[in-house]
């Protein structure tokens, strides 16, 4: 008896900033896009119903379940396209309409390691990547040696265990103007036309709300709106199926308010992974998940974002970008709570440390407008090779 085979197909598996996915060429992957997706469901081990990746190179987390494809970019004023999907756990659901601010930051080592993109031997790389599911510019400023991406070096970031590398990241014009090419974000900065809303959610009430697209769509709110401090871990929020339960009908008519969605129905079954919603306060000291002090003294807000119906583990590099963005516009519930300080820059506190993020913002004839984001991250390949898939 002739016994199927699996599918071998080329795949780096790759940590960004504080997430892994496993990132790919896109000339590797079918080009019909219910194929590919299927495939990389199945490279990711989803829909597990228990919940657990077992049999996939997924972590059965917000922050591991992931997955991006690479391609030389068509446009001449970028060197490589980049798509990156958002892989549900327990739903058949690739979820392409935003971005992922941290493994954005491996987008440039995995094309120039790849050879996608020419870089010099030594120095620093700089490359140009478009960002296909919300239509922007991210430049990534790579470190070389002796013809090699630098991956080692004694830049810590919290929420990773090891130094690395640094990797600088702009995030050119982030608050989306135009459609992405995968059904991402579109629309103005604030798709309302206001700094702030008020969202009237069936079972809880008014909540007081900034909207914005900046980095991904994301929605803000206080952290007493949701009955928090917002000095919270993932163990004093996920656990509490009400509390995430509250939390996802902020967000899911949060994106009806958007205009991403039609009903909050649809924002929870077919778009999961975008907008964001995270919620802020005043500076208050609390103990970070590995028993590290954040002093109040040390950081200008807290802030904590959801990711795919849990509280992220650290802060999505994205929402790093929604918050700068946000703090240094006047009339943001940011803004009220932190402004960026005369450098441009704030630093918040999240579950894991501490991070600093600066915004480049002008106010031109009554509009604001944020030029650039800048922050910095780290890359480093884990794996490469092969990944096997069972045929259909």
């Amino acid at each position: 008896m002739t016994q199927p085979r699996q599918i071998r197909i080329p795949a780096v598996y790759m940590r960004g900033g504080t997430s892994k996915g496993v990132f790919f060429v896109a000339g590797d992957l079918p080009s019909d896009p219910a194929e590919r997706d299927r495939i990389l469901l199945r490279v990711i081990g989803s829909p597990d119903r228990y919940g657990k990746h077992t049999d996939g190179m997924g972590g059965a987390t917000s922050s591991t379940s992931k997955v991006v494809i690479l391609s030389k970019s068509s446009r001449p004023d970028c060197d490589v396209d980049y798509r990156f999907g958002q892989v549900a756990i327990d739903q058949p659901v690739v979820d392409w309409s935003g971005n992922c601010g941290n493994l954005s930051a491996a987008v440039g080592p995995f094309a120039i390691s790849s050879g996608l993109v020419a870089a010099p031997a030594d120095g620093t790389a700089v490359v140009r990547i478009w960002q296909a599911n919300i239509a922007k510019k991210i430049v990534s400023h790579v470190p070389m040696a002796g013809g090699e991406v630098v991956e080692l070096g004694d830049f810590e970031l919290d929420g990773v265990a090891f130094p690395a590398a640094e990797v600088k990241l702009e995030f050119l014009d982030p608050a989306a103007d135009e459609d992405g090419a995968d059904g991402g974000s579109g629309g103005a900065m604030f798709p309302s036309g206001n700094k702030t809303d008020v969202l009237d959610v069936p079972g809880v009430g008014k909540v007081e709300a900034t909207l914005i697209n900046a980095g991904n769509p994301t929605i803000f709110v206080e952290a007493k709106a949701l009955g928090l401090k917002g000095t919270e871990l993932q163990g004093d929020v996920n656990g509490k199926k009400e509390l995430l339960a509250l939390a996802e009908a902020v967000r899911a008519h949060g994106a009806v308010a958007m205009g991403l969605v039609k009903t909050a129905e649809e924002a929870t079954t077919k778009r999961p992974h975008t907008p964001k919603l995270a919620f802020v306060a005043k500076p208050a000291a609390y103990t970070a998940s590995d028993g590290k002090a954040v002093p109040a003294s040390s950081i200008d807000l807290v802030a904590r974002i959801f990711s795919m119906g849990a509280l992220h583990h650290a802060m999505t590099g994205t929402g790093a970008v929604a918050i700068a963005a946000a703090a240094a516009i006047p009339g943001t519930l940011v803004h009220r709570v932190a402004p960026v300080g005369p450098d441009g820059r704030v630093r918040f506190g999240h579950p894991s440390g501490s991070l600093a993020v600066g915004a480049e913002a002008a106010e031109v004839e009554g509009e604001w407008a944020v030029r650039k984001v800048i922050m910095s991250r780290s890359a480093r390949r884990l794996m490469e090779g092969f990944v096997r898939v069972p045929p259909t």
